[in-house]
């Protein structure tokens, strides 16, 4: 009985001194890491750190510069890192930039699509690879980008075209003879929409009649077409342009011909250049309804980052156009300051 006793006391004594052993070397581990942290989006958890954005442009003129200037200024807000590319209106570049993008493994691309139906095969492999993509500026011909923001494109022509029929009743007696000039072989869908906003407008009054219409959108060979225009057609005293390098050539093509005086211009989008031409003395512009392309970066690059944390994006949003006449000259001065301080 005896011997049972000391037997059942060393074997506490050895139990006991085994708990010691264990919890002493349990105090000497580290700590346990944390548990990871939840990324965005639904494709599961994502190591912690900044998400990345690739920001696409396709031309170098004022709108892109200050629509990937809202882009940086929203990335800088939501604390996400940005890299913007250039396309130029080149879509194998386009698919080249979106291809790079994907292998780095972005979380989201934003982009002006060069094409509504080119552009959509390398976008869909990026979408695939699990990237949110964001299109501005003009949508695609597709369901599966999480967000799209543009400029309602019928507005940007309605308010120019009431503005160009009021000119027409009280400057001309009620007629006119006008030339288009639009990029119907750009992007069909928007360039109608734009150009059918216009024409609705002026063509209620009986004595507007639409001489031609044609595609230039780029500056130099807006020029270029309008002075063809005004050389093949002489009756022709007004023209409308469907964008900014349209409107820029017109001015230019009516200022080289000699034609202030005779020709006036209306035309789409704002820029610092758009704002000296309304309030130049040669009076040759006298209205263009400008998009707000600083918001719209600013929106995409919001939309794109909600997309990416999960968050619930609204699909389209399509902003009004703001008219600039030559009428308001102190609004074109504000609007031409405020371009100049977001574009440095």
């Amino acid at each position: 009985m005896l011997y049972k006793d000391h037997r059942s006391c060393r074997s506490a004594i050895s139990l006991g001194l085994a708990l010691l052993a264990v919890l002493a070397l349990a105090g000497c581990q580290p700590p346990a890491p944390p548990a990871p942290t939840q990324g965005g989006g639904a494709t599961g958890a994502k190591p912690a750190g900044k998400h990345k954005i690739a920001g696409i442009v396709f031309q170098d003129d004022q709108f892109f510069k200050l629509a990937e200037s809202g882009m940086k200024a929203e990335a800088a807000k939501e604390g996400v890192d940005v890299a913007t590319g250039n396309s130029g209106n080149a879509l194998d570049k386009e698919i080249t930039l979106v291809d790079t993008y994907t292998s780095q493994k972005v979380d989201a691309i934003v982009i002006a699509p060069v094409s509504t139906k080119g552009s959509v095969p390398a976008l869909k492999r990026a979408n695939d690879a699990g990237i949110k993509i964001v299109t501005y500026d003009r949508a695609i011909e597709a369901d599966f980008p999480a967000a799209i923001i543009q400029t309602d494109p019928a507005s940007l022509g309605k308010l120019t075209g009431v503005e160009a029929a009021r000119y027409i009743q009280e400057k001309r007696g009620g007629k006119a003879n006008i030339a288009i000039l639009t990029y119907m072989a750009l992007a069909p869908e928007t360039a109608s929409r734009r150009t059918k906003g216009f024409t609705d407008e002026v063509t209620k009054l009986p004595g507007v009649k639409i001489v031609t219409q044609q595609d230039a959108w780029l500056a130099p060979e807006a020029a270029t077409q309008a002075e063809t225009i005004l050389t093949a057609h002489p009756e022709v005293d007004m023209i409308w342009a469907a964008n900014e390098g349209g409107t820029v050539g017109a001015v230019t093509a009516v200022r080289s011909g000699g034609k202030a005086g005779k020709v006036v211009v209306f035309g789409t989008d704002i820029s610092e250049q758009m704002a000296d031409f309304l309030m130049a003395d040669d009076n040759i512009l006298q209205a263009v309804t400008g998009q707000r392309p600083f918001d719209i970066g600013s929106m995409a690059v919001a939309a794109a980052v909600k997309s990416v944390n999960g968050e619930p994006v609204r699909k389209m949003t399509a902003l009004d156009g703001i008219l600039y006449t030559r009428t308001k000259p102190d609004e074109v001065k504000k609007v031409k300051e405020y371009l100049h301080g977001v574009s440095k």
